[in-house]
């Protein structure tokens, strides 16, 4: 890996993290493409650079993580794709990862109902203020198919919420928010996995620079996304 697969990789998550469309299946496409190999190395590597894009959340939405009532429903959303994650674990660093024709199916599958879901005609207009709780921990539920590489964490939160009534705006801000502690205790648990892994100083150069990039561009996008949608 050199510095500049280092900043495309970091640009690539940035980008794909936040928007409905699958930033795991994104990653290991152009990881391939650059003919990068699946050490352990490069999975440290995207762990990391997606711990960059996870900060960029924190410094958009800083002070609404104050409100409790959103601490509540995040709590509630977190739960049940914790436990998911957590007892498929194997399997997703496995099986998933390997399967080239599920995460084809899965891109292409949640592009579909994408457009149906566009062209349906419905009522927006509930905000992030009148979620119940149940609604949070069914939303969760909803964010668990994302285990399923090729299947969007921020798209199927996105798709849900609009069924339910919710702004497409207020949705995607949600889908935002829940990654904090969604994507940082993925990243922890992968941390641990991987404690042993020891870097070269190219190595760290390379995973700052992808840690970077992926933070500016993470925020930029994130930021672009939710005023084109208040449109």
């Amino acid at each position: 890996m050199t510095l500049l697969h280092a900043a495309v990789l970091g640009i690539i998550e940035g980008l794909t993290e936040f928007l409905p469309i699958s930033s795991t299946a994104h990653m290991i496409m152009v990881s391939r493409l650059l003919g990068l190999p699946q050490t352990e190395f490069l999975k440290f590597f995207e762990v990391v650079i997606q711990v960059g894009a996870i900060f960029a959340v924190v410094f958009l939405y800083f002070k609404k993580f104050f409100n409790i009532e959103l601490i509540k429903q995040l709590s509630c959303s977190f739960i049940p794709t914790a436990i998911v994650g957590f007892l498929l674990y194997r399997i997703i660093k496995t099986v998933f990862f390997e399967a080239n024709v599920l995460i084809s199916f899965s891109l292409i599958t949640i592009g579909v109902v994408f457009i149906i879901v566009e062209r349906l005609k419905r009522k927006e207009h509930k905000s992030i203020a009148q979620m119940s709780l149940q609604t949070a921990v069914f939303i969760g539920l909803a964010q668990s198919l994302a285990v399923v590489p090729g299947v969007s964490r921020a798209g199927i939160i996105i798709l849900v919420m609009m069924m339910l009534g919710f702004k497409r705006d207020e949705s995607a801000q949600y889908s935002f928010m829940l990654a904090l502690p969604t994507l940082a205790a993925a990243a922890l648990l992968d941390v641990v996995k991987m404690r042993n892994v020891k870097l070269s100083l190219n190595e760290i150069e390379m995973v700052v620079v992808g840690a970077v990039v992926a933070f500016v561009v993470a925020y930029l996008s994130m930021k672009w996304f939710v005023d084109y949608l208040q449109k």
